[in-house]
């Protein structure tokens, strides 16, 4: 269904963010469900890559997998938006999660923290080239195209080579996965929690309502 900006506005108020009441119209195909903020909050083994204040009124945080095209499509025409209208103004606190369903987004994960390290504006944009060639590394050869993407971002062949082996870097992505899973019951990408509220599915931007 398409969200105008006025029932998004409701929807808004009734979780308590109307602090987002002009926030141009979504796409939502979706199933709200309350959840701890706490929880949510929580990282469990990997620090949280970030943008935004922490002190934001309104945090997203989204669970992704690198080879999800809903995840990619998300990411091109959805949170460039969000970005520069809420993050980059500092109303909004956007935590991205890694959720891999299967070896590949997992692969494309530890590339995105390998080589931005602690660096989470790096990794954002990272992981933004990764969603953008999303067809190039997951349908082609994933290894040639995720060392190609590295060299590109400054790691040399033996250092992409060691990150995709890194067994302590998957564990940990894999416990975090897990977590989501069990506790959050995080099961599909992308899922969305705002300010603990459960959105699941896919949030895609659509002008044609832009005036409702």
């Amino acid at each position: 269904m398409i969200i105008t900006r006025r029932a998004f506005t409701t929807m808004l108020s009734l979780t308590g963010l109307a602090a987002l009441a002009g926030l141009s119209p979504l796409r939502l195909i979706s199933e709200a469900m309350a959840q701890s903020v706490a929880d949510v909050a929580k990282p469990v083994s990997l620090p949280d890559m970030a943008l935004g204040p922490k002190d934001a009124a309104v945090t997203i945080t989204e669970f992704a997998s690198m080879t999800c095209p809903h995840c990619a499509a998300f990411n091109e025409q959805v949170f460039p938006k969000i970005k520069s209208e809420y993050i980059d103004t500092g109303k909004i606190r956007y935590v991205f999660r890694e959720f891999p369903l299967d070896i590949k987004a997992a692969a494309g994960s530890m590339l995105s923290r390998c080589i931005a390290k602690d660096d989470a504006p790096k990794y954002f944009a990272v992981t933004d080239m990764l969603f953008r060639q999303q067809n190039d590394w997951v349908v082609k050869n994933t290894t040639e195209t995720l060392t190609r993407i590295g060299k590109q971002a400054g790691l040399t062949q033996q250092q992409v080579e060691a990150c995709l082996k890194d067994q302590a870097l998957l564990d940990k992505i894999a416990a975090d996965q897990k977590y989501a899973s069990d506790v959050l019951k995080v099961d599909s990408t992308p899922t969305f929690f705002i300010n603990g509220e459960k959105i699941k599915g896919c949030l895609l931007y659509t002008s044609d309502a832009a005036d409702d």
